[in-house]
């Protein structure tokens, strides 16, 4: 199946993207603001909601709030615990300066923490915290505390409002934005969850500064997934940046978060729920990440490093297939491996993989959908893969005995 993008939506997209980039050029490095510089909308049928994206500016979170929050009367901030005294102290603090009721509650670093024990405990705080269906749930952290604290503000109550404040670049350009929430079972990745829009996502790329270099490469690794699957200048662009990234120079950073949340909101706002194949195109390498995930045991690699893994397994059964040639899987490898990101696991067990690639949510009527690459820009879903073309892929990511 071919999942093909709305023409004139992807040009007003590109049209919109232009401008963005060329005002995010100009900007100082490093100014201080009390308000975001950039907003995105994310429209879909239900609902429309911005992405904010600027630079030191979540000491004046309040005052979005307050203007986008009917009835700001209770919020209750779910943060990671690595965030807890800064970034979340801040945003507590912002809030509270309004008069408005904040609780907070940290939960655990690591992947560890996406688990019915730490859900179970999320309900229960809010329970006597006295949550309603007026408070919004606001979540500070990675990827774990926004699909937790996300799915955790889905099912309370059947529902309340939900603000991401995403500290890590990972969770900036991908995990909260579109609505998706969950948690882990021990069988498989965010095998419980649900669709749950934001009321609205704010980034400050301040955050970025005190992440670890293998946590901020984990996160390019979802920038060069966009880049693959929609947009080939960005994977360009990627390839001519690479240091200035890495570095975390300011103007690229923004520019890679920007591109890539206008991306991701296009495509979702083209199908939120997973209905017509578009979206499954953001799950280019999730396939074989998430069963890279659970059967080396959360917490071993982190995200985008299995992300990354996966791709190159992509890749190689799209070569294997004779849909791209050694040329797209060298490239594709040589600008995973300019950020520092692994492409192939050794100690990788195929049959393990297969077994929890079953899985999979994409999974249908029996048959295992994975996305590959046609050419830079452009993925299929293909859905007759069999255990041994998927197997040799595990073993030789990079398809070197071919």
């Amino acid at each position: 199946m071919t999942a093909e993008p709305d023409t004139t939506a992807n040009l007003e997209v590109l049209h919109f993207a232009y401008h963005l980039n060329r005002s995010i050029w100009n900007m100082e490095s490093g100014q201080q603001s009390s308000s975001p510089t950039r907003e995105i909308r994310v429209e879909l049928g239900s609902v429309t909601y911005p992405i904010y994206i600027g630079t030191q500016w979540l000491g004046g979170i309040s005052r979005v709030l307050q203007r986008d929050a009917r009835d700001l009367s209770h919020a209750m901030v779910i943060c990671d615990a690595s965030v807890a005294s800064t970034f979340a102290e801040l945003v507590r603090h912002s809030i509270d300066a309004l008069g408005v009721r904040t609780d907070m509650c940290i939960v655990p670093s690591g992947e560890t923490a996406k688990g019915v024990s730490q859900l179970t405990r999320l309900w229960d705080w809010m329970l006597t915290r006295g949550a309603d269906r007026r408070s919004i749930v606001v979540a500070v952290g990675g990827g774990v505390v926004g699909d937790l604290a996300g799915f955790a503000a889905a099912t309370y109550q059947r529902g309340i409002r939900l603000v991401h404040i995403p500290t890590t670049l990972l969770a900036q350009v991908d995990s909260s934005v579109g609505g998706k929430t969950g948690i882990n079972l021990p069988g498989g990745k965010n095998i419980i969850g649900a669709f749950w829009q934001p009321l609205m996502v704010a980034i400050d790329t301040n955050t970025l500064g005190s992440l670890p270099r293998r946590e901020f490469a984990s996160g390019i690794a979802e920038i060069i997934k966009y880049g693959v699957i929609e947009r080939p200048e960005l994977f360009a662009w990627l390839e001519e940046h690479a240091a200035a990234l890495l570095s975390r120079d300011a103007p690229a950073v923004t520019h890679a978060i920007s591109i890539s949340c206008l991306t991701k909101a296009a495509i979702v706002g083209e199908d939120e729920r997973e209905t017509s194949g578009r979206r499954a195109i953001l799950n280019y390498g999730h396939t074989f990440a998430h069963a890279i995930e659970t059967t080396a045991g959360f917490g071993r690699f982190l995200h985008g490093e299995a992300v990354a893994m996966g791709m190159q397994m992509a890749a190689a059964c799209a070569l294997g297939r004779g849909l791209v040639d050694r040329e797209f899987v060298d490239r594709q490898r040589h600008l995973i491996e300019a950020f520092q990101l692994p492409t192939r696991w050794p100690q990788a067990e195929p049959k393990q993989m297969l077994v929890a690639m079953q899985s999979d949510k994409k999974k249908e009527h029996g048959k295992l959908r994975l996305i590959l690459p046609t050419r830079l820009g452009h993925v299929d879903l293909v859905d007759d893969l069999t255990e041994d073309e998927i197997a040799a892929a595990i073993l030789d990511p990079h398809q070197e005995g071919r």
